[in-house]
């Protein structure tokens, strides 16, 4: 059984067939649980939505730092409230493009972390091209407040960053992109971080793995991330399919 914690089913390349997949194909393939995570304000009204009409997924509210120019902290802390909802997310930096600012996306990141310790919710972290500045930011919170955790989805940093992470108390989420070829990197960041630490998602509808790399992605594909994790970690796939299960389990405080 698998859990999925980063996923997208709000996104417009389900239309066709989310209902199929969520109510029926999904839990046939083996998954347990799946957190629907928010990217702007309207995704993660959507996903506390899907949270409420499917009993194994659940979600995050948060605005992506591609949308930071746009946020509402009052109606973010009220989705929060949601018993469904268990984490602020997606939030961070992401500096692979020049808009929105460093300066809007810092004030929105930082504005959001801001109410992840407010309501006492983890945080799902987004990193992209802007490893420092994340990991600065993380840093002085987590000295400001060490009851908050938080988990780097989607990990793409290097080894140390990863043992520096995880040197906080916090998590680091693999995709698909660890079963490239071209990876090396990604693996070995895998192979320093302790087993407790470790989870897995999709992303979907992005970055399916090897062997359906290019394809739309879903939750059917975290068997393959899974047998990267058992691979690196000598482990089998029952026992990696278990690990991250319940690590995800713990760090989203899902535990029923």
């Amino acid at each position: 059984m698998y859990f999925d914690t980063h996923a997208h089913y709000d996104d417009k390349q389900f239309d066709a067939d989310r209902v199929a997949l969520l109510g029926r194909i999904l839990p046939e393939n083996g998954i347990e649980l799946i957190v629907n995570i928010g990217s702007s304000m309207q995704t993660s009204r959507e996903a506390a939505a899907l949270a409420v009409k499917y009993d194994y997924i659940y979600a995050a509210a948060g605005v992506h730092p591609n949308e930071a120019e746009e946020y509402d902290l009052d109606e973010l802390e009220r989705l929060a409230a949601h018993p469904k909802v268990v984490a602020i997310g997606e939030i961070g930096l992401d500096y692979h493009y020049p808009e929105p600012s460093r300066e809007v996306q810092m004030a929105a990141f930082c504005a959001q972390m801001e109410l992840a310790v407010k309501v006492k919710l983890p945080v799902v972290i987004h990193d992209r091209d802007a490893h420092e500045d994340c990991l600065r930011v993380v840093k002085d919170f987590c000295r400001k407040y060490p009851e908050l955790r938080g988990v780097f989805h989607c990990y793409s940093g290097s080894a140390e960053m990863a043992e520096e992470i995880v040197k906080l108390g916090w998590s680091i989420s693999f995709t698909g992109v660890i079963t490239f070829k071209n990876a090396r990197k990604t693996r070995e960041a895998a192979a320093v971080i302790p087993a407790e630490r470790i989870m897995i998602e999709t992303d979907c509808p992005y970055l399916s793995p090897e062997p359906n790399r290019g394809k739309r992605n879903d939750s059917s594909n975290l068997r393959y991330i899974a047998a990267a994790i058992a691979e690196i970690k000598g482990i089998s796939l029952e026992e990696a399919a278990k690990l991250t299960t319940d690590n995800g389990r713990r760090f989203f405080g899902i535990l029923t």
